[in-house]
């Protein structure tokens, strides 16, 4: 039975296209390995939100070129966004390299993968000294209907959550990102095919679902009709929240733009939504949003923010920020240090502003040194930490419900879940028994970004 190994880098979509392929390669007859030198097939799904993501995927296949090159039937494969972006490029980079697969092609991986490895194996058998190097696959075209590909799901034994892709696509041409590029115009799925999936994994003891898209607000605008004033995306919130099984929704990446009333609202009558958003602002200069192309003022994201709180009473919001944008003055970074004091983010994710291939951004004036990136990276990272730990030392003496996601990464000893704010909990217990589970945890102490409590159990 042949082996694949699957590296996956960046956010939440690409993982959710990861769990795709594996379930197609599952399917075919394969067996997920995570030993990369005993796998009969590579593949890296690639991230380029950020140079040092594609660096460090190159440097990664490169290495498992390098150390199976005795191993010459394996088939090394790059997917995901670098691959969309720079694609037949990648075979001079590495010249070892088999497949290059784009993101609306991921349904076509184990096809070109298996075919390759199966031509290798089986030249291998008539003439053993045979290079079998040589046969390659290029594929980053755009295709019909690809956000309808993504709706298989691995089988995992007290799975407690799950990612469900609802849309692909980005239309908003961020001047600092690729992703539209990469990932292509907005595509929806339809409704009921997505209840269809959610109902199927609430069937295999899911309890939470997290809904994917590039700008998940934006579901469906151009598609579907708004019904009784609410958007498609609350209409498939709503939908979403009469599943049987299902206790918890999450949704990202939100945009201010479209981020409407009704969208606030539903925080006030859908219980199932979590208190939580990440909800990214990027920048707290309103002319550093407008050299971003983030068609809103920082005043727009501050009343969302506030509206947000006062519809869910203890919303914890958390945020992505640049620094270091093209032209950034110290009085436009001081802008976001300001707004991140007076919103008081639960977290944010703190970015060095990084050159994209193809952008505008990466041919602006005023391109800050590297030195005075990271300094500001490091001056607001004091902030946000600052107050993410104050909020989690607050937290400690109360009672939160976690959902149990089984052994913690860190510690296996012990157990992790998370709050509906998306505190992470550490705590002990029967990961057999308790796993999947909603529990009640009295919260002890705060390691800074991590709980601690025990578990509150009836006998």
């Amino acid at each position: 039975m042949p082996k694949v190994y699957l590296k996956t880098y960046g956010c939440q979509m690409n993982e959710r296209d990861s769990e795709q392929v594996a379930r197609m390669f599952i399917e075919g007859g394969y067996t997920i390995t995570t030993n990369e030198r005993e796998a009969d097939a590579i593949l890296i799904n690639t991230c380029s939100v950020r140079d040092q993501a594609e660096q460090k995927a190159l440097g990664k296949m490169g290495s498992m070129i390098h150390h199976g090159r005795a191993r010459k039937h394996v088939v090394y494969g790059f997917m995901g966004c670098m691959a969309q972006s720079r694609g037949d490029k990648l075979f001079k980079i590495l010249p070892g390299l088999d497949v290059v697969v784009g993101t609306q092609k991921y349904h076509k991986v184990f096809e070109y993968v298996d075919s390759i490895l199966r031509q290798r194996l089986e030249a291998r058998m008539d003439e053993p000294a045979l290079s079998l190097r040589g046969a390659s696959v290029c594929d980053t075209e755009e295709e019909t209907d690809s956000q309808n590909t993504i709706r298989d799901h691995l089988a995992k034994p007290h799975a407690a959550s799950a990612f469900v892709s609802i849309m692909q696509g980005c239309n908003m041409r961020c001047s600092f990102c690729i992703v539209p590029d990469t990932r292509g115009k907005e595509r929806a799925r339809p409704i009921p095919e997505i209840i269809g999936e959610v109902r199927h994994l609430a069937a295999n003891g899911v309890k939470e679902v997290t809904l994917l898209g590039q700008i998940v607000n934006l579901y469906g605008r151009g598609e579907f009709p708004r019904i009784n004033g609410k958007s498609p995306f609350v209409q498939l919130l709503e939908a979403v929240h009469e599943i049987d099984g299902i206790a918890r929704i999450r949704f990202t990446s939100p945009h201010p733009i479209g981020y409407r009333d009704d969208l606030i609202s539903a925080f006030s009558y859908l219980p199932k939504l979590c208190p939580h958003i990440h909800f990214p602002m990027q920048s707290g200069s309103d002319r550093i949003l407008r050299e971003m192309r983030r068609p809103y003022q920082i005043a727009k994201f501050i009343e969302i923010c506030e509206k947000m709180k006062a519809a869910r009473p203890g919303l914890a919001i958390t945020t992505d920020i640049i620094v270091g944008f093209p032209g950034e003055t110290e009085e436009d970074f001081q802008a976001s240090m300001d707004v991140v004091e007076r919103l008081q983010f639960d977290n944010a994710f703190v970015f060095r502003y990084s050159k994209r291939r193809n952008t505008p951004a990466a041919e602006m004036p005023g391109q800050l040194a590297e030195t005075e990136k990271e300094s500001r990276n490091q001056r607001l990272l004091e902030v946000v930490n600052r107050i993410a730990i104050a909020k989690n030392e607050a937290l400690v003496g109360t009672r939160q419900q976690v959902l149990c996601e089984g052994p913690s990464k860190t510690k296996s000893t012990r157990l992790t879940g998370r709050s509906p704010q998306n505190k992470i909990v550490i705590f002990d217990g029967d990961p057999t028994r308790l796993t999947s589970q909603l529990i009640d945890i009295q919260i002890e102490e705060s390691g800074g970004f991590s709980l601690f409590g025990t578990a509150c159990l009836q006998e």
